[in-house]
């Protein structure tokens, strides 16, 4: 483990992990993550700080403007990929020939291998979530499930003791939020190995870059686990499934529209999961609950 004091990694990702053949040509413009002010605190001392350096990135698909996207830039190529998947503007990774990011301009330049079919119409409906920053969706959500076939409960599952085990991994993180706050966590494991892990402004753009990663190596979702540290919307549902993950962990609760989704798709929600607490939401199915013992109430004695 890191110490808190050392700089922070927004995006992590374990070794050995290739690109597949095919895979867009990817620039490498991670940007600087965090930026120091002076503040003014209660005592009347002033100190610096760091706080998130959160900054627009405009993205240009074959030169048409998109959409602008507010991050902290920690793997921005990984965000827009995973961003044109995650809004099935893309088929597969193998449509989008390269990515190239400019922090100059703070743009994204998309260039596709044979243009996106009927973009106008794709992004025609636009719908405002409930993302931080508020993050958008193209079309309707509803429809974007209508193809999501998640693996059988049989095959993908979570003990108790593996979501103790990803819940002691991410309370150890060395993170950009331990050290100024301000951003969202997004993880991904198997069992309880953390593969990728990222941090925005956004939990949206979080879960955009893990897509994104997942595209490009070629990383299947069945028998994956999700983790965010924010709360568990309609729109954190619906990337999940759609990245072919059964299963999410969240250290926030869930709304009323994200859990009608994750049950009728068959996931698995956990909220309020820290240390070794957690409510299971939905999908009681695929937990292989071992019960801990319950303290015993504590008596108060009259003095």
């Amino acid at each position: 483990m890191l110490p808190v004091s050392a700089e922070p990694s927004a995006f992590d990702v374990g070794p050995d992990w290739l690109p597949l053949p095919g895979a867009p040509r990817l620039t490498r413009a991670a940007g600087s993550l965090l930026r120091e002010i002076q503040i003014l605190d209660e005592h009347g001392e002033r100190r610096i700080i760091s706080i998130p350096a959160e900054r627009p990135l405009t993205v240009f698909v074959d030169k048409r403007e998109l959409v602008t996207l507010m991050t902290l830039g920690a793997s921005p190529e990984l965000l827009v990929v995973g961003y044109l998947c995650n809004q099935r503007l893309v088929a597969s990774i193998e449509d989008i020939e390269s990515v190239a990011v400019d922090w100059d301009v703070g743009a994204a330049a998309v260039k596709t291998r044979a243009g996106i079919h009927d973009l106008e119409r794709k992004t025609a409906r636009r719908v405002v979530t409930t993302g931080c920053g508020q993050g958008t969706v193209f079309g309707d959500m509803m429809q974007m499930l209508e193809a999501v076939r998640l693996p059988d409960a049989k095959v993908a599952r979570i003990r108790q003791s593996t979501l103790h085990g990803m819940l002691e991994v991410m309370r150890q993180r060395n993170s950009v939020h331990r050290k100024a706050g301000s951003v969202h966590g997004c993880a991904l494991f198997r069992g309880a190995e953390m593969l990728t892990f990222v941090e925005d402004v956004g939990r949206h753009n979080a879960i955009d870059t893990i897509a994104g990663w997942m595209a490009v190596h070629g990383v299947g979702g069945a028998d994956k686990l999700f983790y965010t540290t924010g709360r568990l919307t309609s729109e954190m549902v619906m990337k999940a499934a759609q990245m072919g993950v059964p299963i999410i962990v969240s250290r926030n609760g869930v709304t009323a529209m994200g859990h009608g989704m994750a049950s009728r798709l068959g996931m698995t929600l956990f909220g309020r999961a820290a240390n070794r607490h957690f409510l299971c939401y939905t999908g009681f199915e695929r937990f292989d609950s071992e019960p801990e013992p319950q303290r015993p109430p504590v008596r108060l004695v009259a003095g």
